[in-house]
């Protein structure tokens, strides 16, 4: 396929996606509801429209690539690009496989097993609009005889990712998580939106707001009141039962913490909160602030602040879950890895 083919293969995909009438797509994402609590129907919907919206049009598509002039002009596949999918939120590991296909790579793909429906049926459809996109992908269960790795996963297992496949060019994704910095004179619409930035799909995502940073003085009572607009994250029984486990937990331990009855904040030194909590950290000054974050950008995926508040990279509020094409996991240009011959291993 020549470079414009597989920029159309994907447009059509995205086309048909728009239009919304895809009941087996529907059926796919019911069955994966009920195979994996934690991918809500909703959620589901929300990741396939922000991949729709905001990655499969021609204009973003043709706006990622231009910086990349070393794209592979026509066929067949260069390489084999194996991909080990995380499973944290829906259709998490979909930009790893449009970015080895618009590389002009073959991905050889490795699924996450809390969801297992929705992504091939995806493949499928693009080999439906154009059947030479099936050369460019393979599902399987073992990674073999591939020539460059992207693994992602906690910290744990890219220990393991690392001795496996340490030999080979890669990219190695660990833990990360969100912070939101606060100065206390946030408005009623910026709370909210940071509600979304710490509540959208339950709070899984590597982008989600995990820890906030505010200052000594700080009034957790507006944020708190804004928050209860989620307090039907009860009525979901796996956020119900990490809400009244750690609720528990930190009662019996006579632990200081606030809650409203749909979340958990505490003080904890930690990036990484528990599900249905939220850490946060006082300062007495934003330098201060602003130079742990940088000591912590390993921890980090992303900062929430106003715009100009902080010396260094931010995202606005109600953006953490409404990624760019070129907002890359980790920091990595995983497009630049892709289009250099693949000889810079990065992790």
């Amino acid at each position: 396929m020549t470079h414009n083919q597989r920029i159309t293969a994907i447009v059509r995909l995205g086309d048909h996606l728009r239009g919304g009438e895809d009941e087996y797509l529907t059926a796919l994402q019911k069955r994966t509801a009920f195979h994996n609590g934690w991918f809500t129907p909703a959620f589901q919907e929300r990741a396939l429209k922000q991949i729709v919206d905001g990655f499969l049009t021609e204009a973003r598509l043709r706006d990622y690539l231009a910086p990349y002039p070393d794209l592979a002009p026509a066929s067949p596949p260069l390489r084999t690009v194996g991909l080990v999918l995380a499973g944290n939120i829906p259709l998490v590991g979909f930009h790893d496989i449009l970015s080895v296909f618009l590389a002009g790579h073959r991905a050889q793909i490795k699924p996450s097993s809390k969801a297992p429906y929705v992504l091939p049926y995806l493949i499928k459809l693009l080999a439906r609009f154009d059947t030479a996109t099936a050369e460019y992908f393979e599902l399987v269960e073992h990674l073999r005889g591939f020539d460059a790795i992207i693994a992602t996963g906690s910290n744990n297992s890219a220990r393991y990712f690392e001795a496996y496949f340490g030999k080979y060019p890669h990219i190695i994704r660990r833990n990360r998580n969100g912070v939101a910095v606060l100065t206390g004179k946030e408005t009623t619409d910026e709370l909210r939106r940071l509600g979304d930035d710490v509540f959208a799909y339950f709070g899984l995502g590597c982008r989600n707001v995990s820890k906030l940073y505010v200052p000594r003085s700080y009034d957790f009572d507006p944020l708190l009141e804004v928050f209860h607009d989620w307090k039907h994250y009860q009525n979901h029984v796996k956020w119900k039962n990490n809400f009244d486990y750690n609720f528990a937990l930190l009662t019996l331990n006579k632990e200081p913490f606030y809650h409203n009855g749909a979340i958990i904040l505490r003080e904890s030194p930690e990036i990484a909160s528990h599900i249905a909590g939220l850490y946060f950290e006082y300062y007495d000054d934003l330098e201060d602030v602003t130079q742990q974050l940088r000591q912590r950008q390993e921890e980090i995926q992303l900062t929430v602040a106003r715009p100009g508040l902080l010396d260094l990279p931010t995202v606005d509020f109600g953006q953490a879950q409404q990624p760019a094409l070129d907002d890359y996991a980790d920091g990595v240009d995983t497009m630049s890895f892709l289009t250099s011959g693949l000889s810079t291993p990065q992790s």
